[in-house]
């Protein structure tokens, strides 16, 4: 229900809504959530990139086999992209082939297909493949890694830099438990099909059956990804992701001290996420919400509305109480064009602006005639002296 009125020369849209938005883990009627036995972690909001919980967040830390949702993901996006397909095959380097740590056991001199390597990659964490699918995608891993750094610079993984395919210790290599979960929803969110991969639990290849290190696919029904890492320095790691009641959620943990506690403090950011929190999506995008006054034009009104869907998350049974505001600019000159900012939405839970959200025009309006600019012209100067 949208109630629109004037107060103090600015437009108010009040809503009375469910819908959700970035909450502090300290929120009154929320228990704090208990400290995790792990250098750092987050657990974020898929659909919105909410941060519900951070310990360490932004701190740079060795990734060790995490690296590779990067490998993947750059793999994943040249296959969308027509760059390679997924059924051409690879010859593996003797680079490839002698590369330490987890294996997928491919063998030099042979071809496996880059199905076969992204599957080796995800579920059985090789070393082996990634550097195969490095090499095959950029001529080199030294070169695929500028790949893996320009993808990160566009994500906006600010606490991130790549040296390798693989996650085995480098000088210079490094990224954050903040960084791990934006890469995670990249993932999640642009290929589906490919992320169905992170769900699986075992692959065999060269007859050799190997596991999916994540231990949460066997322990929780909702969790479908996405990898674990483990070195001496890193410790040991895991980004997961899981979805109840339509919501989504990722944590990343990283130098837990066992592969069990990984496992353990993970189910507990998921547990306390969906316990205490819930989505909500309080507008659609391209709905009209409001509408703003247009000085100089053909029309007086152009209707508002928003360019994506605003949704949030809130602290469970506090969705009620919930306030938006739309605050328009007072000062909107034809020519309109669709898309245009006219103003803002806040929303405000108990007093405190919670998110803002662009108002645009869903709408055009074109200049108004001489008469009609003039006579707008007159009504603004007053309007401004006296505003």
């Amino acid at each position: 229900m949208i109630k629109l009125k004037q107060l103090a020369g600015m437009a108010v849209l009040a809503v009375s809504m469910t819908f959700s938005v970035t909450v502090a883990a300290a929120t009154p009627g929320i228990p704090a959530m208990p400290a995790l036995a792990a250098k750092s972690y987050v657990l974020m909001d898929a659909a919105t990139g909410q941060v519900l919980v951070e310990h360490n967040a932004h701190e740079a830390l060795p990734p060790a086999s995490l690296t590779k949702l990067m490998t993947a993901y750059i793999a994943t996006k040249e296959i969308r992209r027509g760059q390679i397909g997924e059924q051409d095959l690879v010859t593996v380097s003797e680079k490839a082939w002698r590369t330490g740590g987890s294996r997928m056991f491919i063998e030099v001199g042979k071809q496996v297909s880059v199905d076969d390597l992204l599957h080796g990659i995800i579920i059985q964490s090789g070393n082996d493949a990634s550097v195969a699918m490095a090499e095959y995608i950029a001529g080199s891993e030294e070169a695929f890694s500028d790949m893996m750094n320009q993808q990160a610079a566009a994500l906006q993984l600010s606490n991130t830099s790549f040296r390798n395919a693989t996650g085995l210790p480098a000088e210079g290599h490094y990224s954050s438990a903040f960084d791990m979960a934006r890469l995670a929803r990249a993932i999640i969110d642009e290929d589906p099909e490919h992320y169905a991969i992170y769900a699986q639990k075992e692959f065999i290849w060269n007859d050799i059956r190997q596991q999916n290190r994540n231990l949460l696919l066997w322990r929780d029904s909702t969790v479908d990804g996405l990898k674990t890492g483990h070195t001496e320095e890193a410790g040991y790691c895991l980004v997961a992701s899981a979805v109840r009641d339509d919501m989504r959620l990722i944590s990343v943990i990283f130098g837990a001290r066992d592969e069990s506690s990984r496992a353990a403090e993970t189910q507990k950011l998921l547990t306390y996420g969906f316990r205490f929190f819930e989505s909500r999506t309080l507008y659609k995008k391209n709905t009209v919400l409001t509408s703003s006054q247009v000085w100089k034009g053909q029309q007086a009104q152009v209707e508002a509305g928003l360019a994506a869907d605003l949704a949030l998350v809130v602290p469970r049974g506090k969705a009620d109480q919930i306030i938006a505001e739309a605050v328009l600019d007072e000062r909107i000159v034809a020519p309109v064009r669709a898309g245009q900012k006219l103003g803002s939405i806040e929303v405000r839970l108990e007093g405190e602006l919670l998110h803002t959200a662009d108002l645009v025009a869903l709408g055009e309006v074109e200049q108004g005639g001489i008469f009609k600019r003039i006579w707008d012209s007159l009504r603004l100067f007053i309007f401004n002296l006296f505003n």
